[in-house]
């Protein structure tokens, strides 16, 4: 998969590259990540890119043409796919969005700055705007960062073990289980016994439990966008029960 950023702090996106996961599956070719700066294409002699906004008010604006000259750019050496605008005003994401876009064999992710873009270049280059929550960064680079992390983490190879991707959350619309490691006892705590009982399907049946059960109490919103099976639902309820006779 190719990523392409249009960012006017390449620096920031470029340390994907560098470690962790995103660091590994760029190095044997995982994904391709390339950034594009509008200073770069902009006809002002002096780099600007921005401008007051027309109707007054604080901050500046980014305009069309050098970010439509480095879209364009972008195009002529071959980037694809969508251009996906990361904006608080956008659709926010979740992984069924994430597990779309890792699918796709490009993208272009627009990072914006101030207080964003002409809405010209949005109504006429971008395909889709995203936000990674309702609050507001100085940039779209941490955005643009949060979003191909989440995809490249999809990517075929990209995890050591290919099944973790489907033991996280959100992977089936729940929260994940919890997790516990060596020692068994810490502080006066105990893992749960089940988890060290070896016996599989109860280890099995404990953690759909306990995911369903956290969800229940962390995200209920998410239970009203999914249809539980019959087992879930029983499963949910029995922990609805055991939480109330607290």
């Amino acid at each position: 998969m190719r990523i392409d950023v249009v960012t006017l702090f390449p620096e920031l996106i470029q340390g994907l590259c560098e470690t962790g996961i995103t660091g590994r599956a760029f190095n044997t070719g995982i994904f391709a990540l390339q950034t594009w700066n509008p200073r770069q294409y902009t006809q002002d002699k002096t780099g600007r890119v921005d401008d007051r906004s027309y109707g007054g008010g604080p901050g500046m604006v980014m305009q069309v043409q050098p970010l439509a000259d480095t879209l364009a750019a972008c195009k002529a050496e071959g980037a694809t796919g969508p251009v996906v605008y990361l904006s608080p005003q956008g659709r926010s994401l979740d992984q069924a969005a994430v597990r779309k876009f890792s699918q796709l064999p490009g993208m272009t992710l627009l990072a914006g700055r101030y207080e964003g873009v002409d809405e010209r270049l949005i109504d006429q280059y971008v395909d889709e705007e995203w936000s990674i929550g309702d609050y507001v960064l100085s940039g779209g680079e941490l955005a643009a960062m949060v979003l191909i992390d989440a995809i490249v983490r999809l990517l075929p190879g990209a995890l050591g073990d290919p099944q973790s991707v489907e033991c996280e959350s959100f992977t089936d619309g729940l929260l994940d289980f919890p997790h516990y490691t060596r020692p068994p006892q810490i502080a006066g705590q105990s893992v749960p016994a089940v988890l060290m009982s070896g016996d599989h399907a109860a280890i099995e049946r404990w953690r759909q439990k306990e995911s369903l059960g956290r969800t229940w109490q962390r995200r209920p919103d998410l239970l009203e966008r999914i249809q539980l099976s019959e087992q879930q639902q029983a499963l949910l309820d029995e922990y609805i029960r055991e939480q109330r006779a607290v």
